[in-house]
Parts: structure tokens; sequence; C-alpha cells
């Protein structure tokens, strides 16, 4: 007598979950007491990476990247279950988080915005046309503080008398950027930094050359009229950081401000 053994047609696990334990049982993720999670420990970590932000870099997180490939699915289900989406550029090896944008739906926003404010703009078109030009003669995109701080010197009003405030200003500029994880510090360089691939994503070349304009106007008239503060104001339209910690820059399209 024979006997036909059936199919599990129980669909198959994604890689980074596990299959749900019984009821009062943990699940073989589980990490602490309590722990009815369903991810692997490896795959938890790159999602708070994800949320934290502002980025998961594979040149430089060389654990959380294969993890991230390799969980994709499942890290995108997690975070379109918070109306977020999964962007990953396999080539530079950078993927970070974006706030979903629906029309017909009124969803939630997790992630924060903050208003940048104008050197920091500045600077930020700065690092991308850098980076466009250093892509462009195959080099890695590296930038001293010097340099920043000098190109931002262009939008110092003519005749300001508080110089010294100016250039505190531009300082913040540099640290902002840094702190949103643009700026890579390179060993033996105590003042010379790497632009990260990131901003390739956050701004193409074709919005990068329409703000350039932009700013060379505002640039061309802060050689006009009396010094005042506007630098240190949040800048109207420009970039703003997006992000629970700020994680990443949000496109936005710059208008030009009254000089």
């Amino acid at each position: 007598m024979s006997s036909i053994t059936e199919g599990d047609d129980s669909p198959e696990t994604p890689p980074g979950e596990k299959v749900s334990a019984p009821a009062g049982e943990a699940p073989e993720t589980a990490t602490f007491s309590g722990d009815r999670g369903q991810l692997r420990l490896e795959t938890r970590r790159v999602l708070v990476q994800l949320l934290q932000g502002p980025s998961v870099d594979g040149h430089r997180q060389t654990k959380l990247w294969p993890t991230l490939l390799r969980d994709e699915s499942i890290l995108r289900s997690r975070l379109h279950d918070l109306f977020l989406d999964l962007v990953i550029d396999h080539d530079q090896k950078v993927a970070f988080t974006r706030q979903v944008v629906e029309e017909s739906i009124d969803a939630p926003v997790l992630l924060r915005k903050a208003t940048l404010t104008f050197l920091q703009s500045a600077l930020i078109v700065f690092l991308r046309q850098r980076l466009t030009h250093a892509e462009a003669q195959g080099e890695r995109a590296v930038v001293s503080r010097s340099e920043m701080v000098e190109h931002l010197q262009v939008y110092e009003r003519d005749k300001n008398v508080d110089h010294a405030k100016f250039e505190q200003q531009a300082d913040k500029a540099v640290e902002k950027a840094k702190e949103l994880s643009l700026l890579h510090k390179l060993r033996g360089g105590e003042d010379r930094f790497e632009v990260s691939p990131t901003l390739k994503l956050l701004f193409p070349v074709e919005e990068i050359l329409a703000l350039a304009q932009t700013y060379r106007a505002i640039a061309e008239a802060a050689t006009q009229g009396p010094s005042n503060d506007l630098h240190d104001d949040a800048f109207p339209g420009g970039p703003t950081a997006d992000g629970p910690r700020d994680s990443s820059l949000k496109e936005e399209d710059v208008t030009e401000d009254a000089p």
C-alpha cells in the first residue's frame, strides 16, 4: 500500500525572521526576558541603525551591510509598517530611510525636520559639487576644513563688522555636516574629511546645479548692503534635516532669500 505525503504549503520564512513560538514560549530570536520579537539580533541592529540614522554605510559598518542586503525584504516590511521607505545605493554601499508621502492616506510622520541655516545649506551645496567633481575624476571626495570655511566666506557681506561671529557660524556649518554624517574624518588628517556618498542619493546633479545658481546670485548680492545676521537664521525653502536624529537630508527646492 502506497501513501502520498502532501507538501507543506506554508509560506517560507523571510531570512531575517524566525517562525513564531507557541503561545507562552519565548521565540528563538528572544534576546531578553519577555522578548516576543521575531527578528534576529543582527537584523534588529540594522533596523535600529536605519531608524537612528543617518544611514548604514557599508564601507564603515562592514558587519551591518551584509545583513541589510540579506534581510532587505523583511527590513522593508518593518519600515513600511512605520510609513518609511528604504533607499539603497548598491554601488556606493549606502542605505537610509525616507518618509513615505502618499496623498491618498493621512500617514503619521515619524521623521522630524530641522531647518538648516543659510550657511549650512550653502555648505551642503558645495560638498555635493565636490562629490560630483571627484566622481568624474574617479577620485575620493576629500575636503579640508579650511577649504569649506574659505568657500563660505564668499557669502560674508561686504563691510561686515563682526567677522569673528561669521567665522563661528561657518564653523557651526561644518560641525552640522559632521553631525549629519555627511563628512567623515580621515585618519591621519586633523582637518581633512571625505564627503559621504549619501549626498549623491539626496541631491541629483540636475537639482544641485539649480541650487548652485541660486547661491551664486546670493553670493554676488553679499557684496552690497550693510551687514546683518541673515546667515545665522534658518534659510526659508532651503534643505532640511530629516529623521529621528536628523538622520538624512530631505530634498527641497531652495528659493532665493532677500539679501
